[in-house]
């Protein structure tokens, strides 16, 4: 990003860029000492701006259709970040890219929520923006229109392995897949974290985008990690299969570990080709459904740093979603 000023030049504490001619990040604060595993959570994903218009019933095509609108940050990656430090993880950091339109507020708003923001400043791209629609009148289901603007301009640039430092286990959104310059960023951070023995985890994140890539191409970027968390229709068109318990027992003979999220029907665990665990959802009477499957993820991912097996961990994951899904946007309440 030369010739531009990243959140870095704000001094915030955590903030970063990237050096001249492609450096790679320099995380503050973070000596050579630092290097090891440790207990901190790195999360690599997306960092965008929702626009949530909740409205009850249809859509009246060609007219104006009454609904509320409110201007929230979101992000799969990030949700999930805030999520996961909301649930108790203390050192969680979040590598994404942002345009200069909005960098220092999204970078404010993750520190706010307990995240240390290392975020990258496009020079060319204006942060990506998602217009949520949820119909108050369909279990306040969503229906996104995606610009992901900077988003998914990150590349292998933009990673260090020192990025690794202190890091108990590797998040990447699945968003990373869906473009060829983020692609060579999981190549190269999935190659260190083996390296280092860090466990990686990967959330494919869109079942749009998700077919577009193609389910072989996926399954194929994402060898090697340790745990898949798709949700039920993810799950489903990474398999070809209709029943969600099967899709989640044949995902697992690929990824060790694979939980299925099914909303308001909990969530499935699932090892080694068989469903070892039905988790129940907890009954809540949602709001907006938008981001519940990245509270999802960051409550389990918090669990599991925490010390929880799988089981437990998915509850406390379903615990988190019916906390998303009573709120409005995809972050849980933060603390400034």
């Amino acid at each position: 990003m030369s010739g531009v000023s990243g959140p870095a030049a704000s001094g915030t504490p955590g903030s970063r860029r990237a050096g001249a001619g492609g450096a790679g990040p320099v995380a503050v604060g973070e000596g050579a000492g630092a290097r090891g595993r440790g207990r901190g959570l790195l999360v690599v994903g997306d960092v965008v701006t929702d626009v949530v218009a909740r409205h009850r019933g249809p859509l009246a095509a060609g007219t104006d259709t009454a609904a509320s609108i409110l201007t929230v940050p979101g992000g799969a990656g990030a949700n999930v970040a805030c999520w996961a430090a909301h649930r108790g993880t203390a050192d969680v950091r979040l590598v994404g890219r942002v345009g200069a339109d909005a960098a220092a507020w999204h970078e404010r708003e993750l520190v706010a929520g307990g995240v240390r923001p290392l975020l990258v400043v496009d020079p060319r791209l204006p942060t990506g923006t998602v217009i949520c629609m949820v119909d108050e009148s369909a279990a306040a289901e969503r229906t996104f229109l995606t610009d992901s603007g900077a988003s998914l301009r990150l590349d292998s640039a933009d990673w260090s392995d020192a990025l690794l430092d202190g890091v108990a286990r590797l998040h990447l959104s699945g968003y990373l897949l869906f473009s060829e310059s983020s692609r060579a960023l999981v190549r190269v951070a999935l190659r260190a974290a083996r390296a280092r023995g860090v466990p990686v985890s990967v959330d494919p994140a869109s079942a749009g985008f998700l077919a577009g890539l193609g389910p072989a191409r996926f399954l194929s970027l994402v060898d090697g990690v340790d745990v898949l968390l798709p949700s039920r229709d993810e799950a489903c068109l990474l398999t070809g299969l209709r029943d969600a318990s099967d899709a989640a027992a044949e995902l697992s003979l690929r990824v060790p570990l694979v939980v299925t999220k099914q909303g308001c029907e909990g969530a499935l665990v699932a090892r080694a080709g068989e469903v070892t665990a039905r988790v129940p959802a907890v009954p809540v009477t949602p709001l907006d459904t938008t981001g519940a499957g990245d509270a999802f993820t960051g409550g389990f991912l918090a669990a599991l740093l925490a010390g929880a097996g799988p089981e437990d961990a998915a509850a406390q994951g379903c615990r988190a979603g019916a906390l998303a899904v009573a709120r409005v946007g995809g972050r849980p309440p933060t603390t400034g």
